[in-house]
């Protein structure tokens, strides 16, 4: 006997804060369905986000990496240019996002024994932060250096991918402890 599926429903969850009224979810309207939430009488601010992540790969991955010795190239400068343009593309990626203007992305890779860390930092002045974008930069990067590495490596790992610090906007600063 083959396995019965269960119909796929939508849940709305409230959260609860304190005894009082349940805290409403930002993007829901009052009938549950998505939506972009509205900024427009939100404060201008500088607003910066950092974000980690890690790429595990083999000592022969590493050993290219360090040797220049990656059949595709500089795989490095690729993931680089990659996590830039992945920050500058989130809202096209992530159906929520507000499209903003970044006003700078810094991508660093290193490598490491273990394989290679990636950290990128977005900055904007606008309404809302960019979380989204400097995580997003990480997740492209790392992608890009296992589409580059794949040949050497086919079992590389990306992980932890996190965010590390945010600055700016209502909610202030924000660092991972």
């Amino acid at each position: 006997m083959g396995r019965r599926l269960m119909p796929f429903r939508v849940v709305i969850v409230f959260l609860f804060m304190s005894d009082a009224a349940p805290a409403r979810l930002t993007h829901l309207d009052e009938t549950g369905a998505a939506r972009m939430v509205d900024v427009a009488n939100k404060d201008v601010t500088v607003r910066t986000a950092r974000a980690s992540g890690r790429v595990l790969l083999s000592a022969q991955a590493v050993a290219a990496l360090r040797g220049g010795r990656v059949p595709k190239g500089d795989a490095l400068a690729v993931a680089r240019i990659a996590g830039i343009a992945g920050a500058k593309r989130t809202p096209d990626l992530i159906p929520l996002c507000h499209p903003l203007g970044l006003h700078g992305v810094s991508v660093d890779v290193a490598v490491e024994d273990w394989g290679v860390a990636i950290e990128a930092t977005v900055r904007t002045a606008d309404r809302t932060g960019v979380e989204m974008e400097a995580l997003t930069s990480v997740s492209v990067a790392a992608l890009t250096l296992i589409d580059m590495i794949k040949s050497v490596d086919k079992a590389a790992v990306i992980t932890d991918v996190r965010l590390e610090s945010k600055d700016g906007g209502k909610s202030g600063p924000w660092r991972r402890s």
